[in-house]
Formats: structure tokens, C-alpha cells, sequence
């Protein structure tokens, strides 16, 4: 004979486990502190910077 589950339980740690799944990726999608967002800015800044000052002219024909 099979194992006797409680229905009830079982939805609850279903929806239990969806809310942290959900938390988890909120936080890697909103949970940057400022400074890390200013870092993130500040060297993609200077990515740009450092390719547009490599940047061949185009020679006229």
C-alpha cells in the first residue's frame, strides 16, 4: 500500500517552495547595493571609452 499524504501539507510546500524560487531570483535581479550598481556603471563607462579611443578612422576614397 502506498504512503498516506496529506493534500493540504503537500500544496503548502509547493507553494512554499515557488515563493523562495521567486525570492532567489529577485534578489540576483533587485538585490544590488548601490556602490555595486555604480561599479557595474563606471566600468562599462570606461569599456566605451577604451574602445572608441582604439577605433580605426575610415580612410576617404
Amino acid at each position: 500500500m502506498g504512503e498516506i499524504v496529506n493534500l493540504r501539507q503537500v500544496k503548502k510546500q509547493r507553494a512554499k517552495a515557488a515563493a523562495a524560487e521567486a525570492a532567489a531570483q529577485n534578489r540576483a535581479k533587485f538585490g544590488r547595493t548601490r556602490a555595486e550598481k555604480q561599479v557595474d556603471t563606471l566600468e562599462a563607462k570606461r569599456t566605451a571609452r577604451l574602445l572608441d579611443g582604439a577605433k580605426r578612422d575610415e580612410e576617404a576614397p
